[in-house]
């Protein structure tokens, strides 16, 4: 398999006020092109750390991120960010809030549109792309966002905990939209969660991650197809795959050593 992102002896540590936290402590991983790969781990692992280098929002304090071969030496196009909290713009409508990042390159308005329109018609919006976002629910507001980060093409999609804010039942409807999406599209994703159950649902492989410092714990394939239904994820075979990663994630060794 071809790898897309790397992270290789990545350790990050932070000043504080009576000394350094130490955010991640040699974490080596590898995702895979066109891979879906969900991250979850206890209050403190560094997960969110981890996906902002990627992004190129963060640096290591030592070793190496790498996209496509290349260190991350900051944001790019090549990738999409979508945080927990939607940032529309209020006083843009949907098509023009998942238009402003084509506004920054010389595309012609009629691709702009153009591409717009099939980034919201991919996440369900179509009939909305002249609202504006105070007349959207929670659930529309982060499709909207997804959008606006499908627009601009990347080849790597970074989630940190996109549906976390959302209701149970919006948030099961968004996973299946999102994998509707991903199915089409196939692009990179890594998904932070704190969803034991979501990150089985969504995934390729789940990654486990150990807190302080954070490193990963363990990783856990998940061999069932695509695409996922609800009775999948009523079947023993899901329920085992959950009792597994919950188990990692909820009953880690605080002594153990880096995987």
């Amino acid at each position: 398999m071809t790898h897309k992102i790397s992270f290789r002896d990545v350790v990050k540590t932070f000043p504080m006020k009576n000394g350094t936290f130490d955010a991640l402590g040699g974490v080596s991983l590898d995702i895979g092109e066109r891979e879906f790969v969900t991250v979850v781990g206890p209050s403190g692992c560094g997960k969110s750390t981890l996906l902002s280098m990627a992004a190129g929002l963060v640096e290591p304090t030592s070793g190496d991120v790498v996209v496509d071969g290349r260190p991350v030496t900051g944001p790019g196009p090549d990738r999409g960010v979508i945080f927990q909290q939607y940032a529309l713009f209020p006083w843009l409508t949907v098509r023009r809030n998942v238009e402003f990042g084509l506004q920054l390159t010389s595309m012609p308005a009629k691709e702009r549109k153009a591409r717009a329109d099939h980034a919201i018609e991919l996440v369900g919006l179509t009939d909305f792309a002249d609202a504006l976002p105070k007349t959207l629910s929670g659930g529309m507001k982060q499709r909207c966002a997804i959008a606006r980060a499908y627009a601009v093409d990347p080849e790597v999609l970074l989630m940190d905990e996109p549906f976390g804010a959302l209701d149970a039942l919006t948030r099961v409807q968004l996973q299946d939209q999102l994998l509707d999406t991903w199915s089409k599209e196939r692009r990179t994703v890594m998904f932070i969660t704190h969803d034991v159950e979501e990150a089985v649902y969504l995934a390729n492989r789940v990654v486990v991650m150990a807190a302080r410092p954070g490193r990963v714990h363990s990783v856990v394939d998940v061999d069932l197809p695509y695409p996922r239904t609800e009775e999948m994820r009523l079947s023993p075979e899901f329920a085992e795959l959950r009792n597994r990663v919950w188990y990692s994630v909820y009953h880690q060794d605080p002594a153990a050593a880096p995987a």
